[in-house]
């Protein structure tokens, strides 16, 4: 499925910053930042990917932090008083 066509079933850009234990150091915090098309509210993406590394990843996870935007918003409708015929 292309962008636009999952932008026009309300997929949103999602990012989510993901902090972990660094596996050699695991009282340091390294951030990493995802970035994909998400469905809200249940990011069914989001949570293949955090199951994904929770199963094959050493760096255990710490939070995640979440944004969303919606990409295609219905646009302003305006009623006008007058219209203009021109020839």
């Amino acid at each position: 499925m292309s962008d636009f066509e999952k932008m026009l079933q309300d997929y949103r850009l999602t990012t989510a910053e993901i902090l972990y234990h660094m596996p050699d150091y695991p009282d340091f915090l390294q951030s990493y930042i995802w970035q994909e098309y998400d469905i809200a509210p249940k990011y069914p993406v989001l949570h293949k990917f955090l199951r994904f590394w929770h199963n094959n990843l050493d760096g255990k996870l710490h939070s995640v932090t979440l944004s969303t935007q919606e990409i295609i918003t219905p646009r302003d409708f305006k009623n006008y008083d007058s219209e203009y015929l021109i020839h």
